[in-house]
């Protein structure tokens, strides 16, 4: 859903951009966090990926309760992107099933958000 349909204030605030998400997945090591940390930004896939940890991340699994360190990438895109953001992200990650979970960002600094977008554009 756009940004706008849900705050229609929003679109007499920030000028027409592409809608922006953060998109959080997590890695079970920071090697493996930093890697696909470095590959959507090669591939102007996202402008920015933060990486958090560890956090104990606490999942059922196949029946069984698990306990595991993980490392938490914040991935800064545009919804344009999700669909080439996932395909790396399945492409390089060690899980079976990895946390793939996108935010939509409603609104945020207009200097922030026209960098972002420019950071994705093709150079």
């Amino acid at each position: 859903m756009r940004r706008d349909a849900i705050y229609p204030a929003c679109r007499a605030k920030i000028p027409r951009m592409p809608d922006f998400l953060q998109i959080n997945t997590a890695a079970p090591t920071r090697e493996e966090a930093e890697r696909i940390a470095a590959v959507l930004v090669e591939r102007r896939l996202a402008a920015c990926v933060q990486i958090v940890g560890p956090a104990q991340s606490i999942y059922r699994w196949q029946g069984v309760v698990e306990r595991a360190a993980e490392w938490l990438c914040l991935i800064k895109t545009t919804s344009d992107q999700f669909a080439a953001v996932e395909r790396a992200i399945r492409e390089l990650h060690s899980y079976e099933c990895p946390e793939i979970v996108a935010t939509p960002i409603f609104a945020g600094g207009a200097g922030y958000l026209k960098w972002l977008e420019e950071q994705i554009r093709p150079g």
